[in-house]
């Protein structure tokens, strides 16, 4: 990596080697192949996004890798990296100071920085986040000596993780009544949770591979960012390659604690002064009993119950990492905490735009599409802000981009393909909906979300091949009403009706 100047000047600067900045600075490097692209970092590796393949219209498949920055510099000629973390961003100079000491001047910026785990007790050696590769590696180091955990929270990460470990006992406290609120709801839970006594794990199914490689190096090689910075967020399937085993023989052991949160968190000698009971890992429907092992820490939860673990994993969601861009600078945020964008990924501030999970969707979206922090959308948010900032370089106009007109993610949860579609879980529609089923126990999960006669949205769990169908019905808003029920028949083929 050759050394930039401090005091150096580029057209375009990004912030961030996540998927979204790495996107954003690929996309700028192609628009305007004889301008030097900056793109600071403060970790050694970025996020590279690879075999992408186009499912349908609005769902894409892709892996990520995590590479040193020399290769996408390799790749990109025009891309010079800057590891270095940012300290100061002077908005109204157009600057920016890096940690290591230099100053940068910039004509159009975006901040593609992320966000960092909302831990529930900061600073405690007990809670784990689990954010980006470096602290998935942690995890698993200690959870090698683990014989119990107890883990917090009821996104993708909780789901991923509560279903690959083995070998040690889970307590799954969430606040929701079913599992995997943020995807489901609790009929598709329900469909999911035969799997988590499963003795015997599956062979994986192909989905996405995210392969954490670093090419042309040996393992031991392996740059690491230095245990106090934030790495960028993990891809898909980032438990792979990871061995997720406790020191128990036996395969899955969890117990659901719903409708519940943290209330206390106790190290073992305060747990002690408290005098109070702490519960052994239930048995099948009978009466509970108190724990007779001493742990290093305990977890009070808000309906009372009390368990020891040696550790807590917090993996209730992410906060954007707007801090090191504040000060001095007057932007708009979101009740989210996120940088406000318009529909051109422009923030309130000018020549300063923002991507991916800092950021938050000010414009008036498409009835079916919604903002989450995941990483195709840090993908596509970050390929349409380089399209936003050339188009506003060249004084070009651009219009909304057609990724926005739907929301679509297809991941992997429990072994089964996850197919999500514009209003799952009928987010915003009150009480104007209605729900159509179809459930083959342990194969699929089919759910419509109907607004009068007309799809806005779906979830899809197992192969239903239906999503390219759905996904048009979504789109063109065509009236279903006549289907009724023959919408989800499976002795139907709806395309037949559609041709």
């Amino acid at each position: 990596m050759a050394a930039t100047p401090s005091g150096a000047r580029s057209r375009f600067v990004v912030v961030g080697g996540g998927i979204a900045g790495v996107t954003c600075a690929e996309k700028l490097a192609m628009e305007f192949p004889s301008e030097d692209i900056f793109l600071m970092t403060a970790s050694p590796v970025i996020k590279a996004v690879t075999n992408v393949r186009q499912v349908s219209k609005t769902l894409e498949e892709f892996d990520v890798e995590e590479q040193p920055s020399s290769l996408l510099e390799k790749r990109y000629p025009n891309i010079k990296v800057i590891q270095s973390g940012v300290e100061q961003l002077r908005g109204d100079e157009h600057k920016i100071f890096t940690e290591d000491g230099k100053e940068y001047v910039y004509e159009k910026l975006c901040l593609c920085a992320g966000a960092k785990p909302k831990l529930i007790s900061e600073g405690n050696p007990y809670v784990l986040g689990i954010r980006d590769t470096d602290s998935a590696q942690a995890f698993q180091k200690n959870l090698a000596q683990a014989e119990r955990i107890v883990v917090v929270g009821n996104g993708g990460i909780a789901l991923e993780l509560v279903y690959e470990i083995q070998g040690c006992e889970v307590i799954w406290a969430i606040k929701d009544k079913a599992i995997g609120n943020t995807f489901f709801d609790a009929g598709a839970a329900e469909f999911l949770i035969p799997k988590l006594s499963a003795e015997k794990q599956e062979t994986p199914i192909e989905c996405k591979r995210t392969k954490y490689t670093m090419e042309g190096s040996e393992e031991k090689e392996r740059p690491v960012a230095a245990s106090d910075k934030l790495g960028s967020a993990l891809g898909p399937d980032w438990h792979e390659g990871l061995s997720l085993k406790g020191t128990k023989e036996f395969s899955h052991k969890v117990h659901i604690e719903v409708l519940c949160e943290v209330k206390k968190i106790h190290l073992q000698q305060e747990f002690l002064q408290l005098q109070q009971t702490s519960l052994a890992f239930p048995k099948e429907v009978k009466n509970v009993e108190p724990d007779e092992v001493l742990w290093p820490v305990y977890v009070e939860l808000t309906n009372g119950k009390i368990y020891g673990c040696n550790f807590i994993v917090s993996a209730t969601g992410v906060v954007p990492n707007v801090t090191p861009f504040l000060a001095g600078n007057n932007f708009a945020l979101g009740e989210d905490g996120g940088l406000k964008v318009d529909k051109h990924m422009h923030t309130s501030l000018p020549d300063i735009y923002a991507a991916g999970d800092i950021c938050t969707a000010s414009w008036e979206p498409s009835p079916v599409w919604h903002q989450m922090r995941l990483w195709t959308q840090a993908r596509q948010m970050g390929w349409y802000a380089a399209k936003c900032m050339a188009a506003d370089t060249l004084g070009e106009s651009i219009d909304l981009d057609f990724s926005f007109e739907l929301f679509a993610h297809v991941t992997k949860f429990f072994n089964y393909k996850v197919v999500v579609l514009g209003k799952y879980n009928a987010q915003g529609l009150g009480l104007d909906h209605e729900l159509m089923l179809r459930c083959t126990k342990g194969q699929e999960y089919v759910k419509v979300v109907m607004q009068s006669g007309r799809m806005v949205g779906a979830v899809l769990i197992g192969d239903t091949d239906l999503e390219e169908t759905f996904e048009n019905l979504i789109l063109n808003q065509m009236d279903l009403s006549a289907y009724g029920e023959d919408l989800l028949n499976p002795d139907v083929d709806i395309e037949d009706y559609f041709d």
